[in-house]
């Protein structure tokens, strides 16, 4: 059977389909514009199908072009994978490292273990993508992520390299100073809360547990925002009650300039690893980064 396609071919279709735009994608490959889109007229006279909805402002999949960045997409990865294996085996380890993370859980790791990483593998190149969704790294194209262990899906290698994460109700002295600190989760709906919204547009549900009981409470509030950092921000500045991950606030907690509120209410989650998939060969650059996590975590360093 004839194979249809080009290597080059496909490369410029993985590129536009990753950057959503014929131009961001010929500045990633360093060639021209009206060289991308011939290669791409090519690949789709080739497989005799339409592959991208093209209109002066917008490029998209078509439902054909999903499909096919879905089988091929990895496949290349594997290829290009293999090829930095061969080149790095030796020479120095290199390569690329493309991981998908909430911000949360990547500052960890650029703060403690990627200083020496990159120090000492400086032909390595880590890309972190900040999201809060929780993506399909296959077929998105990243060879890793770093979410809470519970939301990592179970044909996947996982590191943990955090704690146990606890999540925490908090205000500040001002506010409760004109709203009288709620006693149980049901009293929540007398309170402004600020609320989180995922970038699927999805809004967060506070989940409570307490002894086996458990109180989902969709609150309502004056704010939403999809960063924590901001939701911390504006528990400081008095205007309401966030539910957070502890570690953003333990230094607020400890000061006083934020109370700790239903304490007793705020249930414990297995914590953060980085994971990649099982069923697929993890470059070295990847192996010898998932090490380096493994041993700082094995280290039991803050």
């Amino acid at each position: 059977m004839k194979l249809r396609a080009g290597l080059s071919e496909l490369t410029a279709f993985i590129a536009i389909a990753e950057h959503r735009s014929f131009r961001a994608a010929a500045r990633t490959l360093g060639v021209s514009p009206p060289a991308l889109s011939h290669a791409v007229r090519n690949l789709e006279e080739s497989l005799n199908v339409r592959l991208f909805n093209r209109t002066t402002r917008s490029v998209a999949l078509t439902e054909a072009g999903e499909h096919l960045l879905r089988r091929v997409g990895p496949a290349l990865a594997d290829l290009e994978d293999g090829i930095n294996e061969v080149a790095s085996a030796g020479n120095r380890p290199s390569g690329s490292i493309r991981i998908s993370a909430a911000e949360a859980g990547a500052r960890p790791l650029i703060l403690h273990v990627l200083p020496a990483f990159l120090a000492a593998y400086p032909d390595i190149h880590v890309e972190i993508v900040v999201d809060t969704r929780l993506v399909d790294i296959v077929a998105d194209g990243f060879d890793a992520g770093i979410r809470i262990l519970e939301d990592v899906p179970r044909d996947m290698i996982a590191v943990q390299f955090g704690p146990d994460l606890r999540f925490a109700a908090v205000a500040s002295p001002e506010y409760l100073s004109r709203h009288a600190a709620p006693t149980t989760p049901q009293e929540l709906a007398q309170h402004r809360c600020i609320r989180f919204r995922f970038t699927s547009g999805a809004l967060y549900r506070w989940e409570l547990e307490h002894h086996g009981s458990n109180a989902s409470i969709d609150v309502a509030g004056p704010m939403t925002l999809g960063n924590t950092s901001l939701m911390v921000d504006a528990a400081l500045a008095g205007i309401g009650i966030a539910w957070v991950p502890d570690y953003h606030v333990v230094d607020h907690l400890a000061s006083g300039r934020l109370v700790r509120l239903l304490p007793e209410w705020c249930p414990s989650l297995p914590g953060l690893c980085l994971y990649y998939p099982a069923n697929r060969h993890p470059p070295a650059a990847l192996r010898l980064f998932s090490q380096a996590v493994r041993e700082w975590a094995n280290a039991g360093l803050p």
